[in-house]
């Protein structure tokens, strides 16, 4: 008769286990390498367009991890560089669909009001698959939808690394 209550303390322990392993997480994330690369490509990808730009890369929590001010680049890009990264890691969204998003839906035009949020075109999120592990913002292109190619641009040529 006591091998029921020892298979009830076994039983016991191990849902104790399952539930404690829940309990931690495994979760990818942008090595300084890689966003050192994303920076560089999207500051580059602008030069080659005539603009100058700063690029800010961050982590999937928004966390800066890179940043690159390209030469002539205004001060007020590093800034909007960083804010357009921290949004969209944080949206885990493109900030130039968020912005379209907001201006055609009343319900989403509060978005402004959330602090550290830019809702203007440049920032895109690094994926590996569907997990976002960082997202990268560039500013000081004549307009959002051209600093979001930069950005892009750099993206394509880092891809591989994404996998």
């Amino acid at each position: 008769m006591k091998v029921l209550p020892l298979l009830s303390v076994l039983a016991l322990s191990a849902v104790a286990s399952a539930a404690s392993a829940q309990g931690v997480r495994t979760e990818r994330n942008i090595s300084l390498d890689l966003a050192n690369q994303i920076a560089a490509g999207a500051v580059a990808a602008c030069a080659a367009s005539g603009y100058n730009v700063a690029a800010t890369v961050v982590d999937r929590a928004g966390v800066v991890r890179a940043v690159q001010r390209g030469d002539n680049a205004g001060p007020h890009s590093l800034e909007s560089s960083r804010l357009k990264a921290y949004t969209s890691a944080s949206a885990k969204s493109n900030t130039l669909a968020m912005m379209e998003g907001a201006q055609k839906n009343p319900a989403a035009a509060n978005l402004v009001n959330i602090p550290g949020f830019l809702l203007l075109g440049g920032g895109v999120p690094v994926r590996v698959g569907n997990e976002v592990i960082g997202a990268v913002g560039v500013g000081g292109a004549p307009g959002g939808n051209l600093d979001e190619q930069c950005a892009v641009t750099a993206l394509d040529k880092v891809k591989e690394q994404l996998k």
